[in-house]
């Protein structure tokens, strides 16, 4: 997600509490009362990390600055900086960078070796570049090391798998996944009842329910599908109908993003949003749509699964207590492909031993099972995360409880997508992906306006990665 924007989380129904960073300290007495003070912070607060059989403040004195998007799930973790820092002695300065601006500020600083940041809420495709220049230290050595990570404290492979691998580079973790989601199936539950549909399970039966649905005299559409160009916009589409209609992104060690499969995943993406979505869903990100379908205008979606905070939000939905979720419909090649998507944190490799040993102990303060618990259904915000990293977590009774707002099948649909519809390849994963992200997202937005037919824009999508590949 970007990848998308920052997704937000789902929100305590009627709640419009605010913890502002400003008043972490002298507010947290009624909001998180961990948060008080140092010594209050290091008795039986920190109790569950204290159970780890490291020593967790090896790295004391460091100061280490985190880079992060302005998100609710980063917001959440932001206020209980002060736990961690009187946990280890190390303090932690955040800095919120926008979505659009995050890449490359910290491409530059690893490229530039300052070491400004020493970790990053990283993009997944950025991780082959990452490598390829050495620019982010391999984490199985920090890992490894009993004096730095308690395997049975931590277990590492309780962290979805899928997530695990797309912050991975030939099986070496660089990246430890600390938020993410997943793409699901959205639909109105009541007027699928209503027309005797049920969920699609194919691509066919996705445009089907869609046609019975679309009355646009009404303002009623069929689907939606983010329109929008970009890497991670309608790039965060095609992937799946490519791998769906059983398309692959080389073939051999050759660029192959014009191939029969490609062009006709292309063409069902151009004709299902020109027959059954909003006309302007070729220019809509996923707030567009999911603010449409809260207001009762759209009948399906797919999108993340995070999304759903907007469409269960009492304040401004029209279709509380009338959703239900799916997983993504099967290809004509019985694919069913999800995205792949997470916010991991790698670490810096300019850092200095010291330095490396406090990023870890924070990116393993982050991503532990007792760190996303508090900053999901223990958080007493107004956002609740949905994207928690660990399996164990997904399938807790607290998390159910947790997200029962968010509409029938809801966990189920994503946490069987995670498990059963990933694919590492879901997107090209190679050095050189952000060129060529951005030149099949023209390409296809090229054809989903209408300007060129989907084989003449993969033709010369092809033509320009070819070149990007030999540079």
């Amino acid at each position: 997600m970007r990848q998308p924007p920052a997704s937000p989380d789902i929100a305590q129904p009627g709640r419009r509490l605010a913890i502002q960073k400003a008043a972490v300290l002298s507010a947290a007495a009624v909001a998180s009362p961990w948060l008080l003070s140092p010594a209050r912070a290091q008795g039986a607060d920190l109790a569950p990390y204290q159970a780890a059989k490291i020593n967790w403040r090896q790295a004391e004195g460091e100061s280490i600055t985190v880079a992060v998007i302005p998100a609710s799930y980063f917001n959440n973790l932001e206020t209980l900086v002060p736990q961690f820092e009187a946990l280890t002695g190390i303090k932690v300065r955040i800095e919120k960078v926008p979505p659009g601006q995050i890449r490359q500020k910290a491409t530059l600083d690893l490229s530039a070796k300052t070491g400004t940041y020493a970790t990053h809420a990283a993009d997944p495709m950025y991780y082959p570049l990452y490598v390829a220049n050495k620019w982010v230290a391999p984490l199985d050595q920090f890992l490894n090391d009993k004096t730095l990570t308690d395997p049975d404290w931590f277990k590492y492979d309780d962290i979805l798998k899928a997530w695990r691998e797309a912050d991975s580079v030939d099986g070496k973790p660089y990246g430890i996944p600390y938020d993410g989601e997943v793409t699901v199936q959205v639909y109105r539950k009541d007027l699928y009842e209503a027309k005797g549909l049920k969920p699609a399970s194919t691509l066919d039966e996705l445009v089907a329910n869609a046609k019975a649905l679309n009355d646009p005299a009404n303002r009623m559409y069929g689907l939606a599908l983010r329109g929008f160009a970009g890497a991670g916009q309608n790039m965060y589409v095609y992937p799946s109908l490519l791998h769906g209609f059983g398309g692959k992104w080389f073939k051999g060690k050759a660029i192959d993003v014009n191939s029969p499969e490609a062009v006709a995943a292309l063409q069902w993406y151009v004709e299902t949003l020109t027959q059954y979505a909003p006309p302007a869903v070729r220019n809509w990100n996923w707030p567009d749509i999911a603010d449409a379908f809260s207001q009762g205008t759209l009948g399906c979606y797919i999108d993340a699964h995070s999304s759903a905070a907007v469409i269960t939000n009492p304040e401004k939905s029209k279709v509380v207590g009338k959703i239900a979720y799916a997983r993504w419909p099967k290809g004509p090649k019985d694919k069913c492909v999800s995205s792949i998507w997470n916010w991991g944190f790698p670490i810096n490799a300019a850092l200095g031993d010291k330095a490396k040993k406090a990023t870890w102990l924070f990116i393993s303060w982050a991503a532990s099972a007792e760190t996303q618990a508090r900053t999901s259904w223990k958080f007493n915000g107004p956002a609740q995360r949905s994207g928690i990293n660990r399996t164990s977590l997904w399938r807790s009774k607290e998390f159910a409880d947790a997200m029962k707002g968010a509409g029938d099948n809801f966990i189920n649909a994503a946490l069987e997508s995670l498990e059963q519809d990933t694919d590492v390849e879901w997107r090209p994963r190679v050095p050189q992906w952000p060129a060529i992200g951005e030149t099949m997202a023209t390409g296809i937005q090229a054809a989903l306006v209408g300007q060129k037919k989907p084989k003449e824009a993969l033709d010369e999508a092809q033509a320009r990665i070819a070149e990007i590949m030999k540079g």
